[in-house]
């Protein structure tokens, strides 16, 4: 039977004007807006600043855009 993988986690996220910046075990990455997703693409920095962190550090959800990511899958469209 294989090994189970782990999810990918964040300890922390910060947001730029260009970017997302995921803050991990042992690295940050940032992923450019576009990348994230369309709606993200297109929204205010000040809907993008509202950013909250799931206390898994699994997801992120934008409330002001309605707009929820799992932090695995942002790391994986990038890659």
């Amino acid at each position: 039977m294989p090994a189970k993988t782990q999810p990918v986690l964040a300890k922390a996220i910060e947001t730029t004007t260009d970017a997302l910046v995921l803050i991990l075990e042992d690295q940050s990455v940032a992923i450019l807006w576009g990348e994230c997703s369309g709606r993200l693409a297109r929204a205010s920095l000040a809907e993008r600043s509202r950013a909250v962190l799931s206390p898994s550090g699994y997801g992120i959800n934008w409330p002001l855009i309605d707009e929820d990511l799992a932090v695995g899958s942002l790391l994986r469209a990038t890659a």
